[in-house]
C-alpha cells in the first residue's frame, strides 16, 4: 500500500525519486489515494448541509488541491531550471504528490472526528473552524514530508558531486602533470617537447566555499519555503473560489457562490461570530 510505504520507509521513496525508477507509476497510485480520500473527506465537509451539497464537496476538494497543484508546478519547476539544479519535472511531480497524498490521508484519518462533532455540536461556525483547522494541520505535516524529500535528494547530489570530482581528480593529475613555472609539458610527435601554459588554479578566499557548476547546483531549500508559501496563497484563495464545501444551513444549496471578501477575512469573521455568540 502506498500510504504505508511512505509513513514507514521514507528513506526508500525518496531514493525511487532520485534514481527516477517507475515514478510514473508510483505517483498514478498516489493521485488515485488522494482523491479517494478527499472524496470522502470532502463528503463529511458537505453533510452539515445535505446529500446535494456532500456531493458536491466530494468533487470539489480534490479538484481544489489538484488545481493548486496545477497552477504552482510550473513556478517550482522554473525555479529549478533557473537556479541550475537537477530536479525533474517528474521528480518535482512525484514530490508534491507524496505531500499532497499525505495530507489526504490524514484529513481521512481526522473524518471520524469531523463527523462526530457534525452529530453532537449544533454550531456551524464551531464545525467550519474544526475542519479548517483539520486541514491546516494535515498540510503541515504533509508540507514537512515534501521539504523532507528535497533535503533527501539535495544531500543525494550532494554526494554524487563529490564522488564525480574525487573520480576525475586523479585522472587529471595524471593527464596534465603540474609544472612549477604553470605550464604543461607535452611529447610531440618527433620526439620532442613543447611546453603549453597552463591557466593558474581558481582560489576561493578563506571560508567561501568553491564554485559549484550551475548542472551540479541542489535544489534551493530557501526559494522551497517561497514556494511553499505561494502554494498555501493559491490553495487557500482557490478554496476560497471554490466555496462553498461546508454550506450554511441558513441558505439554499449552491455549487458556487458569488466572490466577495477573501478566505482570510471570511475565518476571522467566523471567529468572531464563535465567540461572541
Amino acid at each position: 500500500m502506498i500510504v504505508e510505504r511512505i509513513m514507514r520507509d521514507r528513506d526508500g521513496i525518496w531514493r525511487q525519486v532520485v534514481a527516477e525508477h517507475q515514478l510514473g507509476q508510483m505517483t498514478l497510485r498516489m493521485l488515485t489515494t488522494s482523491v479517494v480520500s478527499l472524496a470522502i473527506y470532502g463528503a463529511v465537509l458537505g453533510a452539515s448541509n445535505g446529500a446535494l451539497q456532500a456531493v458536491s464537496s466530494a468533487i470539489k476538494l480534490p479538484l481544489l488541491f489538484l488545481a493548486t497543484l496545477a497552477i504552482c508546478l510550473p513556478t517550482l519547476y522554473l525555479f529549478n531550471l533557473i537556479f541550475g539544479a537537477r530536479l525533474t519535472m517528474m521528480q518535482a511531480i512525484t514530490l508534491i504528490m507524496t505531500c499532497i497524498t499525505v495530507i489526504s490521508v490524514l484529513a481521512l484519518a481526522f473524518a471520524p472526528i469531523s463527523l462526530f462533532f457534525l452529530i453532537s455540536a449544533d454550531n456551524y461556525e464551531f464545525i467550519k473552524l474544526l475542519n479548517v483547522s483539520i486541514l491546516v494541520l494535515s498540510a503541515l505535516v504533509g508540507l514537512r514530508f515534501l521539504t523532507s524529500g528535497m533535503a533527501a535528494l539535495n544531500a543525494y547530489q550532494q554526494h554524487q558531486l563529490v564522488v564525480e570530482q574525487a573520480a576525475a581528480a586523479p585522472a587529471e593529475m595524471a593527464a596534465i602533470p603540474a609544472q612549477a613555472d604553470g605550464a604543461v609539458a607535452t611529447t610531440q610527435g618527433g620526439g620532442g617537447i613543447a611546453v603549453l601554459p597552463v591557466a593558474p588554479p581558481v582560489t576561493t578566499p578563506v571560508g567561501r566555499p568553491a564554485y559549484t557548476p550551475p548542472s551540479a547546483r541542489p535544489a534551493s531549500m530557501t526559494l522551497l519555503y517561497i514556494w511553499i508559501l505561494l502554494f498555501g496563497f493559491v490553495g487557500t484563495q482557490l478554496a476560497w473560489t471554490l466555496r462553498p464545501f461546508f454550506g450554511s444551513p441558513e441558505e439554499p444549496f449552491q455549487v458556487f457562490r458569488h466572490l466577495e471578501g477573501t478566505f482570510y477575512e471570511d475565518i476571522f469573521r467566523t471567529i468572531g461570530n464563535l465567540f461572541s455568540g
